[in-house]
């Protein structure tokens, strides 16, 4: 049984097609990414797992369950931090994780509730109104009220958009121990490097569809390749012209970068510079990352 089922889900708002036949599986205790570009339709798509909004077609189970003929099941196993930050100004952050507890029908949690807020930096606001706290805090909150009922998927919405560098170690620790455990994370986020180090496998959306699935290994060595850059003295010879990914020319000497697809090739490049006499200043060996893949992506549309 998968974690998360995602069956030819499609979803419109009047002339906008937010989602349009997307289908993914996530497995249970996998660390999966779900990347794309502001109104990809990663927060709808979210939002019907949720129960928030409804697909048009398709449908998404959560451990087996459906999220409309099951509904109180899939929000038991289902753990959401959003992406804006909302909170009850009328309460203190442990009277929060108490409540937000009894709506799962959890009671006697305060061993759970106290290792949650140790783990996210919130055991000094304990006793602190949460219209008090900083916008850092009160993220750490809605995290914690998405943890606080222990559920197996847990879904994480931009958690570390706009927090400082504590938040985002003390966020990924537990995360990550949550994830070993057994637990399966759903992470959308703009920063590719968190995505690039957390998540076994990435979807791709574009404009509502999946433009790639697969494993984010797979996906760099796809759709990314590793770039050799020169600081050359002279002119680039002719014969290396077809490698040129970029550069930048000042006179006969400039910035050149090089596409490679293995090492031996540097060999072979600095061979024929030294035969041409060009005179090599400086030299970098760039390895693809998520980034590249993600802009090249997004500019192609590839499905």
């Amino acid at each position: 049984m998968n974690a998360i089922e995602i069956s030819h889900v499609s979803k419109r708002y009047q002339m906008l097609r937010a989602l349009d036949d997307v289908s993914i599986e996530v497995k249970q205790g996998e660390f999966f990414g779900l990347l794309g570009p502001n109104g990809a339709g990663k927060t709808t798509l979210i939002s019907i797992m949720a129960g928030l909004a409804f697909a048009d077609s398709g449908s998404i189970r959560i451990m087996g369950c459906d999220v409309i003929r099951d509904y109180r099941q899939t929000r038991r196993m289902l753990g959401v931090v959003p992406q804006e930050i909302v909170f009850d100004p009328f309460f203190t952050v442990r009277e929060t994780l108490r409540i937000q507890s009894g709506f799962f029908g959890l009671k006697g949690n305060d061993s759970w509730i106290d290792e949650v807020m140790v783990s996210l930096g919130l055991e000094d606001k304990a006793d602190v109104n949460t219209r008090a706290l900083s916008g850092g805090m009160k993220r750490r909150l809605l995290v914690a009220q998405a943890l606080v009922h222990r559920p197996p998927v847990i879904v994480l919405d931009e958690p570390t958009a706009g927090v400082d560098v504590e938040l985002r170690q003390s966020l990924w620790q537990f995360i990550g121990r949550l994830n070993r455990e057994g637990h399966t994370v759903v992470l959308t986020t703009h920063y590719l490097e968190e995505a690039q180090t957390w998540c076994n496998r990435i979807a791709m959306l574009k404009e509502g569809r999946v433009i790639a699935l697969d494993s984010t290994e797979a996906l760099i060595h796809q759709f990314s390749e590793t770039q050799l850059v020169l600081q050359l003295g002279a002119e680039l010879p002719q014969t290396l012209m077809p490698l040129v990914v970029k550069s930048q020319v000042t006179g006969q000497s400039g910035k050149w970068v090089l596409r490679i697809r293995h090492y031996a090739e540097i060999g072979r490049i600095l061979a024929e510079l030294g035969q041409c006499q060009v005179p090599v200043n400086a030299l970098e060996v760039q390895e693809p990352d998520l980034e590249d893949v993600f802009l090249q992506l997004m500019e192609t549309g590839r499905n």
